[in-house]
């Protein structure tokens, strides 16, 4: 990145003008999902439009109140931003190479300017995160008049700050337990009855204007002036920034035509883990819907053991293993203690009271209400969260970790009450909300568990109850077989005496409980492909067939693609693999971000994001992929 001459900005305050793009989208609409841009330092984390807007932050944790919320109110929930003045600018967005540091150029008639924003990162000794939200604008050619808006709203927008001026370049902004300290190099004026910060500023070429956003706990400011980095600071920062994320890059070794899509997946990936636990959020935002104006709308700022499972098979493939490591002791530790009261999803500090509340005042994205916070999900009954468990620990342990004396007990456990609860009927790995139903998926993985605790205690020389936990085995794989299959069809089905199919199924092989091409599970593909493929995407099930009361259809479910591209591939139909993956790599943004769902016909993206399952997902397909044609350097999982 190109050094700087010592900034000449030039500011003048005054009255705030309206932002062209952002102006036009409170007009006409909110800015579809795939306008954003994510970036993280493993605690905070945020999207920037393409119109310059921080349009959601939330920190010191992404489970946190949103400090800038207007993706789901655009009236009441704030935002950030540095904008053109100019309407008929042009921009265009990319991470700088190998990071989650975001560079945004802006091009007027009259010049260049490009703005990078980033959490700050450091690579130093440091243990505590800066907490710093960096935004730093730096001329290209030319002169743009930009404007820059500060306008923060606490706790989802409920809570208007006070807003205090300790120098000329430094505001805070402070309300119940939330508070941040808002520096730059250009002068702010405060409109007290907006309870917002603004300035006009001219940049010309080689100058920069830095703007700085750190959280504080408003007692800490009571006392003490908020400590304010210089202008050379902000920019080692960024620096700094750079250089840790590509440190970490490093690490990744796929290579072949898929590696920088892998990549960037798992750049993401880092970026929504929880650094002090380990833990990796679902995604990074809340009540993005399913369907626009549809009421499942839910909040994914919460740590799934599923997920977890999956992104040790997805990241050991290409080297993470420290981070995968990391996913796997949070949930081990959440987990652990009693089976009967395990849980298919926790806090990123490990809560495990996830208490789902509507939050009534917020016009939802687009106008699709409800706004939920937290997930009753958590106190659903998900049978697959024995067996992904007992796939963890049998995945690790056949990578030299075996389970030691006290984990051994408590796997013990979970493997008991997998064999006592199989049989009964629960809300599957999509947690539905309507009746509980006796799921082939979530069978099939009471099997895993079953066949992974024998295994384990064979391999481990342990002692455990093996012959009836081979019973056991037998009567869920007898059950499967006789209930679970369209003896018409011969394809698995997607719940007992159902003849509907459902893309979880593409999980059968990758759990062993059969081959991936074994003939029955190559006719279940060749069926998903027939029936729940919407131009060239998979439908995770028909909506309908799943009754659970709410409103609103949904989109295709990009894991679902990768999974089954994955199975293609692994049944040596690479043409048809690649071609569904190719397909499902399309919707991802210019930035290579993915969404939960897709809708091919509105060509748009729905549901929360970016989403861990859809990258981890894509990363397993691309693997298999380059497994197939000779690419994969890795020594696999």
């Amino acid at each position: 990145m190109s050094k700087t001459k010592p900034p000449t900005i030039h500011s003048t305050a005054g009255p705030r003008q309206p932002q062209g793009e952002a102006t036009r989208h409170a007009a006409s609409g909110y800015p579809p999902i795939s306008d954003y841009a994510f970036i993280s330092d493993c605690h905070s984390m945020a999207l920037v439009s393409r119109s310059g807007s921080i349009d959601w932050c939330c920190m010191p944790r992404v489970d946190s109140a949103s400090i800038f919320g207007r993706l789901l109110d655009w009236e009441l929930g704030g935002h950030c931003s540095i904008a053109p003045i100019d309407v008929d600018s042009s921009c265009f967005q990319a991470y700088v190479e190998d990071t989650l540091v975001l560079e945004t150029t802006f091009r007027t008639e009259g010049g260049e300017a490009k703005v990078f924003d980033c959490f700050a990162m450091h690579t130093g000794g440091r243990t505590q995160p800066h907490l710093q939200l960096i935004r730093i604008v730096e001329g290209v050619r030319g002169r743009i008049d930009f404007n820059v808006e500060v306008c923060p709203r606490f706790d989802y927008g409920e809570v208007k700050p006070w807003i205090r001026r300790h120098s000329t370049r430094c505001h805070s902004a402070i309300g119940g337990n939330d508070g941040i300290v808002i520096t730059s190099d250009a002068p702010l004026e405060v409109d007290a009855a907006a309870h917002d910060l603004s300035a006009r500023v001219t940049i010309r070429a080689e100058e920069r204007l830095r703007l700085s956003i750190s959280f504080v706990r408003p007692e800490d400011l009571e006392y003490q002036l908020p400590v304010v980095a210089d202008a050379a600071e902000l920019d080692s920062r960024l620096e700094e920034t750079i250089r840790w994320w590509r440190r970490w890059t490093k690490q990744i070794n796929l290579q072949g035509s898929h590696r920088a899509g892998v990549v960037r997946s798992a750049i993401v990936l880092k970026g929504l883990t929880f650094a002090p636990t380990g833990a990796m959020a679902a995604a990074a935002t809340t009540s993005l819907p399913e369907t626009i104006g549809g009421e499942r709308n839910w909040d994914y700022r919460f740590s799934w053991i599923r997920d977890s499972a999956l992104s040790v098979r997805a990241l050991t493939t290409i080297g993470a293993d420290d981070e995968a490591d990391g996913f796997r002791r949070f949930i081990q530790r959440s987990a652990a203690g009693s089976a009967s009261d395990l849980q298919v999803m926790y806090g990123l500090g490990g809560e495990r009271r996830l208490t789902e509340i509507i939050l009534d005042k917020l016009d939802g994205y687009e106008h699709s209400r409800p706004v939920r916070i937290g997930n009753a999900a958590s106190e659903q009954l998900q049978l697959d969260a024995y067996g992904t468990l007992l796939d963890l620990s049998w995945r690790w342990h056949r990578r030299g970790h075996s389970p030691d004396d006290d984990y051994w007990r408590f796997l013990v456990e979970l493997v008991d009450v997998a064999a006592a609860r199989w049989s009964e009927p629960d809300r599957g790995i999509w947690e539905i909300r309507g009746k509980p139903r006796h799921f082939v998926h979530s069978k099939v993985m009471c099997w895993s568990a079953l066949d992974r605790g024998i295994e384990l205690a064979r391999e481990c020389l342990r002692k455990a109850p093996v012959q009836r936990w081979k019973k056991v085995r037998k009567e869920i794989h007898d059950a499967v077989m006789t209930e679970g299959v369209d003896r018409r069809r011969k394809v698995f089905v997607q719940s007992f005496g159902s003849h509907q199919l459902d893309a979880s199924l593409t999980i059968l092989p990758m759990v062993d409980f059969l081959a991936f091409d074994d003939p029955l599970m190559i006719r279940t593909a060749d069926a998903i492909l027939a029936d729940l493929q919407e131009n060239g995407l998979i439908l995770r099930y028909q909506v309908g067939e799943t009754d659970d009361g709410l409103h609103g259809k949904e989109g295709t479910f990009l894991a679902c693609s990768f999974w089954l591209a994955e199975v293609l591939a692994r049944q040596n139909r690479l043409d048809e693999a690649r071609m569904l993956f190719d397909r499902a790599s399309s919707t991802a943004t210019e930035l290579g971000l993915f969404a939960e769902q897709y809708d091919p016909r509105a060509e748009r993206m729905l549901g929360n994001f970016p989403q861990a399952l859809t990258h981890l997902t894509h990363i397993a397909a691309a693997v298999a992929l380059s497994r197939g044609s000779g690419d994969l350097t890795s020594q696999g999982y």
